[in-house]
């Protein structure tokens, strides 16, 4: 990992969760982030090391992201390397050849295989079959590429190893994003809330494992019915699509079920009160794409509270420390 010293290897590895990141790996890849970002906001472009020359990325996209397609092939191509998208036109996992046949054919040809699927079975078998390194670019179970992005933007914010005993609330759908991010923010030491309406839980397997690393840590994991509730002090207030992408025919259904759910004016004033360091001491994260019932515009372009864009632009940051982590 020549130009960026002191950062552990996550070489022999995959990245499948937050779960599976040992502590220090968790805050070396957060760290590894912050340096890219510093060394490649750089205004002389021509001088930047190029650690992942002559490597390469297969994208294999079941689902569609603006965000995580741009951000690795944009990151890739600063790093040296190249990206090579595969869409569903393109590659068909299990349909036209096997996961099996898959794994080792894009193996032969590439450094790294990125996957943004369904179900995160699919991801497990191309780790099970694949001879480099997979990435999980989103599973109906996990998405730790968001996660890094997200803890990276709270420690821009509140400032590096700050996270210890603030406040992280969920408000919606108990999902594959907040899986990953819950499991971040124990693991740093923050009281992790979660407010879900009935039957929009999420998996308890995993948050078993959320709850048993905060208290190790020092933080703390609540479920919660009543969104005033759980963001009562609270110095992180989290949102996520109602309706993920194969839930379509659920929209009205869903509209009905998380009424009273939308992140506001109001609920943000219930958070943190006061500043840091002339910073909000409560502020918002929605991954993206946003639509307005689950945030109003008053919340979502708040350009003190919320931290929406630099999140995103973090994902690029986060996903290149994975992929230099791991060639």
């Amino acid at each position: 990992m020549r130009s960026f010293q002191g950062v552990a290897s996550l070489q022999g590895k995959n990245f499948m969760n937050i779960d599976e990141l040992t502590d220090v790996e968790l805050r070396d890849l957060l760290s590894l982030s912050a340096q890219l970002k510093k060394a490649y906001s750089s205004p002389s472009p021509s001088v930047l090391p190029r650690p992942c020359e002559g490597k390469s990325v297969s994208m294999i996209f079941q689902k569609r992201s603006t965000r995580t397609r741009v951000s690795t092939e944009t990151g890739m191509a600063l790093l040296g390397g190249h990206a090579l998208f595969l869409g569903p036109q393109d590659v068909q996992l299990g349909v036209n050849e096997s996961m099996r046949d898959t794994a080792n054919v894009l193996s032969r040809f590439n450094s790294l295989i990125l996957a943004r699927v369904f179900a995160h079975t699919d991801v497990q078998l191309l780790a099970k079959h694949s001879s480099v390194p997979i990435i999980n670019a989103l599973s109906d179970l996990y998405h730790p590429l968001q996660a890094l992005a997200d803890l990276l933007t709270l420690e821009e914010h509140f400032g590096k190893g700050s996270l210890q005993g603030k406040v992280l609330t969920w408000v919606g759908d108990g999902n594959n994003v907040l899986h990953d991010l819950a499991m971040g923010a124990a693991r740093l030491g923050m009281h992790v809330r979660v407010a879900c309406p009935v039957g929009y839980e999420p998996n308890g397997e995993i948050m078993h494992r959320v709850e048993w690393h905060a208290q190790r840590s020092g933080g703390s994991y609540v479920m919660e019915r009543d969104p005033m509730t759980a963001v009562a002090g609270a110095h992180v207030i989290v949102t996520d699509t109602w309706v993920s992408m194969g839930q379509e025919e659920e929209y009205e259904r869903r509209m009905r079920d998380f009424e009273g759910f939308q992140v506001t004016r109001r609920m943000m004033e219930h958070g943190a009160k006061g500043s840091n360091a002339g910073r909000p001491a409560c502020v918002f994260l929605h991954c993206l794409p946003r639509h307005p019932e689950e945030v109003t515009d008053e919340v979502f372009y708040d350009p003190a509270r919320s931290l929406v864009f630099p999140e995103a632009e973090n994902r690029m940051w986060t996903v290149m420390a994975v992929m230099l982590s791991l060639v």
